[in-house]
């Protein structure tokens, strides 16, 4: 399964033109995941971030339905506690973290999922906590 993080979504579900070359290929990669139907899945921090900050109830609803389409992953307690693991080994080796990236991290760690994210955060930490970090199609670099 490929775990999809907040900021790819924004990417894809960002209306209008003028994307980046990088931001086309995202949106390209991610249609095709969808269209060849591949396992692509959303730990549930992902769509409360992506579904927070939506102005109008119709666009929230919209939203949500679109995005009930993909598996939800949610944390349980053994998520949470390896995220306090794999918080404590980052700020150890003085990679500054947060806890809601540290638990999306322990989510695709815990199922075996690679995760799929822009954020260079999780680049840094990978090397502390063993995320698999998908790096896409052609033209999406890995993250």
């Amino acid at each position: 399964m490929i775990l999809v993080d907040t900021n790819v979504w924004s990417v894809a579900l960002r209306r209008g033109g003028g994307r980046t070359p990088e931001q086309a290929a995202v949106v390209e990669e991610l249609r095709r995941l969808v269209v060849e139907d591949l396992p692509v899945g959303i730990p549930g921090a992902v769509l409360q971030e992506v579904l927070s900050g939506v102005r109008h109830q119709q666009q929230f609803e919209r939203l949500r339905r679109s995005m009930g389409g993909f598996p939800l992953l949610l944390a349980d307690a053994e998520d949470h506690i390896e995220a306090a693991r794999i918080n404590n080994r980052c700020r150890s080796a003085g990679v500054a973290v947060t806890a809601i990236d540290c638990l999306i991290a322990a989510q695709a760690v815990r199922s075996e999922a690679s995760l799929w994210s822009l954020d260079q955060d999780f680049v840094r930490m990978a090397r502390h906590c063993g995320v698999e970090l998908y790096s896409g199609g052609a033209g999406v670099v890995k993250q």
